[in-house]
């Protein structure tokens, strides 16, 4: 009886609806709201909604959805007569090293690293701890983000990458010793580069304070610069001391802009040993749309122009490039190794993956960032093991499929590749990247 009352009720929304869609003028039909979607389009009308509720800036998870990077117009270049495809997949290589000029470099069994994705500033120590598991499952490396060193995440980490950041809160001596590199964060691709950020000291709990190296009421404050980075020669030096102190490779990150080539011009005069590029693309815990969707350079761009400055400056062979920004598949990771990178980061496929078997805990109430986030109403429900075991299994997985496309295009390592193994459906791409034209006959 219920069923058919609940029936009936449904049957006579449903028709009052529609009688009201075909024949009500715009000002009363409800289809107007298909209008304004097409129009404003469903995000713009949300977030004004939002701001009009608020009145405050927003900040939104994962970053943005403006996607230029056209990865999917570009294609691999297999062989199969002219040269003969690789035999055995076991013959293929996936190993790179980055900073093979440093004292110590960093070896690494895929070009696949984890990106920088601070501890409290973003996600929560369980999530931390299972990006550093899976990765170390997978023999490749995790990064600290903007945070300082844990105890946690450097046990759970076979090789650490830290972040040298602009909050300080990774500079001490006994913390700079633990890692496998040091990256220097001058910017970030979701946050147009750099603006001052703080986290109020009431958000801050005990763990995470100690970690940052904070008293007790103090905010967390990131500012726009770099402390004691003020010209070049600031710069130069302190690349210097970082290498000459802890002899593991040093590298700058910068979120991408128009100004790439003047940034490089400034980067390249250090003695750097790796360059990270963070297209516009890239991910975040949380930014103000504005930084995420109308300020940047997207990533492939920026990976074509970063390659060509390196070539022509005779420094591909001396700075490795590691290229970020909403990369997601292995075939999207081969595509930027063949444009000239040397290894990828990635952040947001990274943690969907980690947490791909425990989505179901966060329906119907809770998003899924609440279940990584630091501060997340989920984030104790969390299985790190878990996490970690499915984290591994996507970078395995990636690496598989990596395998079997290098043995289409006759490779036996993953450093083989290069722009002729590339090739673009859209003409203007082609000339773009400097890779050849499906249209045209291959010279």
């Amino acid at each position: 009886m219920i069923k058919n009352m609940m029936t009936n009720m449904m049957n006579s929304l449903s028709d009052d609806l529609m009688v009201n869609i075909l024949t009500k003028d715009y000002p009363e039909n409800f289809f107007v709201m298909a209008t304004a979607a097409e129009k404003l389009s469903i995000m713009a009308i949300v977030e004004a909604c939002m701001r009009g509720e608020s009145g405050k800036t927003l900040q939104r998870t994962y970053g943005s959805p403006n996607v230029q990077s056209q990865w999917n117009k570009i294609f691999l270049n297999g062989r199969q007569l002219f040269q003969m495809p690789t035999e055995s997949l076991d013959s293929i290589n996936t190993q790179v090293v980055i900073g093979k000029n440093a004292k110590k470099p960093l070896t690494i069994s895929m070009p696949i690293m984890i990106t920088g994705m601070s501890y409290g500033g973003s996600l929560s120590l369980k999530t931390k701890i299972a990006l550093a598991k899976g990765a170390s499952m997978a023999g490749t490396s995790s990064n600290t983000g903007e945070s300082g060193v844990c105890k946690e995440e450097r046990e759970a980490a076979k090789l650490l990458i830290g972040q040298y950041n602009r909050g300080g809160w990774l500079r001490k001596q006994e913390d700079l010793e633990q890692l496998d590199a040091i990256e220097i964060q001058l910017g970030q691709g979701a946050w147009g580069g750099a603006v001052p950020t703080q986290i109020p000291s009431n958000q801050i709990g005990e763990h995470l304070r100690n970690t940052f190296g904070l008293q007790e009421g103090e905010d967390a404050k990131k500012g726009s610069r770099m402390e004691g980075i003020n010209n070049e020669d600031d710069l130069v030096n302190l690349v210097k001391n970082l290498r000459e102190t802890y002899g593991v490779p040093v590298g700058i990150k910068i979120g991408s802009t128009h100004f790439l080539e003047k940034e490089l011009d400034v980067i390249t005069k250090t003695e750097v040993d790796y360059i990270v590029l963070d297209g516009a693309e890239g991910g975040t815990s949380s930014a103000p749309p504005i930084l995420e969707d109308d300020m940047g350079l997207p990533t492939l761009f920026t990976l074509a122009r970063a390659s060509k400055y390196l070539k022509e400056k005779g420094l591909d062979d001396k700075i490795d490039l590691i290229i970020a920004g909403g990369l997601k598949t292995p075939g999207e990771f081969l595509k930027a190794l063949a444009l000239g990178a040397k290894a990828v980061y990635i952040g947001s496929i990274a943690l969907i993956a980690t947490i791909q078997s425990q989505i179901i805990k966060t329906l119907t109430n809770e998003t899924t960032p609440q279940l990584v986030l630091y501060g997340g109403k989920l984030t104790d429900d969390l299985d790190e093991d878990r996490g970690a075991e499915t984290l591994s299994n996507f970078l395995m997985s990636c690496q598989e499929e990596m395998k079997l496309s290098l043995a289409a295009m006759a490779k036996t390592d993953i450093t083989q590749l290069t722009k002729e193994d590339l090739m673009s459906v859209d003409r203007e791409l082609s000339e773009v990247l400097g890779v050849a034209y499906g249209g045209e006959p291959c010279n």
